[in-house]
């Protein structure tokens, strides 16, 4: 699959390093595009299987799967900068919607990040929740104290859901479907306890939610 990947910050470049390990073509969009260039040139190395890694602005053809690697509230801002470029595409949300103190959630009990971002992009776009209970540095090593990462996924499409799945999985990681949209709330608030105990447990952002059983 070609991924574009918009926001190439940390987060971006972890899931960008486990897609193009994966074999997945990737394509770095920032408002910087300086910080886009660095991005694509750092993951070059780690692309596999004939896969490719470039920079590119938004005025670019998109990927079959378009990362929103933003914050919350920037997503929705590129999303309806994006418009009708993102029919047909699985858009992936991986912001965890926090308030101003993070402490809490700055979303309505009734909603979540992925789907206030559903509201917003064009029709025919499909909607999944990943990669937000994932931080950027065990993305990179692709796992934590030996164990695969966990990727918890949410959308109501299942082609799309299908798709992002595929990355995890070539990417080294195990996909776990959560179910429909609305799901993208409890995977947002577990995510919040991860965040709000990483100065409890001195993990540093080392940490993983992990499903054993």
């Amino acid at each position: 699959m070609n991924v574009t990947i918009i926001g190439a910050g940390n987060m971006g470049r972890g899931i960008g390093t486990r897609a193009a390990a994966g074999g997945h073509s990737v394509t770095f969009v920032d408002a910087n595009p300086e910080v886009a260039e660095k991005a694509a040139a750092d993951l070059k190395a780690a692309a596999k299987k004939g896969a490719t890694v470039s920079a590119a602005n938004l005025d670019a053809e998109l990927g079959d799967v378009v990362v929103l690697a933003v914050w919350y509230g920037t997503n929705i801002e590129i999303a309806k900068q994006l418009g009708a470029k993102l029919a047909g595409k699985v858009v992936v949300d991986i912001a965890n919607p926090l308030n101003a103190t993070y402490d809490g959630l700055a979303t309505a009990a009734d909603s979540s990040s992925a789907e206030d971002l559903a509201k917003a992009v064009a029709a025919g776009a499909k909607v999944v929740k990943a990669f937000n209970t994932t931080f950027a540095g065990t993305l990179i090593a692709g796992e934590v104290a030996g164990q695969k990462l966990d990727v918890f996924i949410a959308g109501d499409d299942a082609d799309a859901k299908a798709k992002v799945s595929q990355l995890v999985t070539d990417g080294g990681m195990r996909a776990i479907d959560a179910g429909p949209l609305h799901r993208a709330r409890q995977i947002e608030s577990m995510q919040l306890l991860q965040i709000v105990l990483q100065g409890t447990l001195g993990t540093n952002w080392g940490s993983a939610i992990k499903i054993l059983g």
